[in-house]
């Protein structure tokens, strides 16, 4: 067992995370009454050249005039490789006390996260703001996924990474049809049967490097969040994504358009099965505390103190989702 404890960022509720480009304001008011737990107003790749000075103006209106409820409210910025980058953060971070995060896109670096908790902290301590501003991160670049471990550990402010898969994707040269699902030619082939025939089983391309960015994000404390898929008029693949995103331990997936935000939230939204037995794990340990036991059991089988931890993240999870499935506004205080 080791005994290096690691800070778990501050805890969200992360299964749906909505993009809405900055340009689109008819999109600001839907997205607030959306049952997103989190929305990312796009600065980046949903905007234009020639439209970013005027999406940065709508988001900080937006930010400032919509009333988006309970939800976590984050601004996709431009890359550290563009001239607009600067300028998003300044102007955001000054002028936006409703604003929780910022996500940062195409990080190859620990020093790209590094120079972005630098100004964020210049700001705060300049303008004097009370609630800190947290970071995630997107893993989209084959330099990202090599640094993904270092990147992990570059900041005290980074609470989640996303897997950018249409990127990560141009990055590798993968050869990829639809953004976030499989492909026919990823298959493997069973050895020939008495009649000579043989099956061929599909396999998911994504699932390293989703299992590297999942190993680095829970060995630091961070939330591993699954990517977009492109094909929104395809709620069974939508659906299937995100369930295999959700075995390896993922705790939430993109929505890029409104219609995949309850499919999300149904993957990653604990079943009354599992809250009923993480219930029970922790009825269980406290019986043995009070009859001075070392010992808990539950059902024939020891309960170690990993069992105990996923049951109260669990629960910490179910209680912040709420009886009616909405995200309950609030939570706990401050990042780490």
């Amino acid at each position: 067992m080791s005994f290096t404890l690691v800070d778990q960022a501050r805890p969200r509720l992360h299964r749906s995370e909505l993009a809405v480009p900055g340009s689109n304001t008819a999109l600001f008011e839907k997205a607030a009454v959306s049952q997103a737990d989190i929305v990312f107003l796009d600065l980046e790749d949903a905007v234009a050249p020639d439209e970013k000075a005027q999406a940065r103006r709508n988001v900080v209106l937006a930010l400032n005039e919509v009333d988006w409820g309970g939800k976590t409210m984050m601004v996709r910025i431009n890359g550290l490789d563009t001239h607009y980058m600067y300028r998003d953060v300044v102007d955001i971070v000054e002028a936006c006390p409703r604003l929780d995060m910022l996500l940062i896109p195409k990080v190859g670096v620990a020093a790209d996260v590094y120079a972005l908790d630098m100004l964020v902290t210049q700001i705060e301590a300049a303008h004097g703001r009370t609630k800190r501003i947290g970071f995630e991160v997107l893993i989209e670049t084959a330099l990202g996924m090599a640094n993904v471990e270092a990147i992990a550990q570059s900041s005290r402010r980074l609470e989640a990474m996303s897997f950018g898969v249409a990127d990560y994707a141009a990055s590798t040269r993968a050869r990829t049809t639809v953004i976030g699902g499989v492909s026919r030619d990823s298959v493997v082939l069973t050895d020939r049967d008495e009649a000579g025939a043989r099956q061929a089983f599909w396999t998911d391309p994504w699932h390293a490097a989703q299992t590297r960015m999942l190993v680095a994000c829970r060995a630091w404390g961070l939330r591993p969040i699954d990517g977009p898929f492109g094909d929104f008029s395809d709620p069974e693949g939508f659906t299937a994504a995100a369930r295999r995103a959700a075995v390896l331990g993922y705790e939430g997936k993109w929505a890029i358009h409104p219609s995949q935000v309850a499919l999300a939230n149904d993957v990653f939204t604990p079943s009354e099965a599992e809250v009923g037995k993480a219930r029970r794990i922790m009825a269980a340990m406290a019986q043995a505390a009070a009859e001075g036991k070392g010992a808990v059991s539950l059902d024939g089988r020891l309960i170690d103190m990993a069992s105990i931890r996923m049951a109260q993240a669990l629960l910490a999870k179910a209680d912040a989702i709420g009886s009616d499935g909405q995200t309950r506004p609030g939570g706990p205080p401050g990042p780490r």
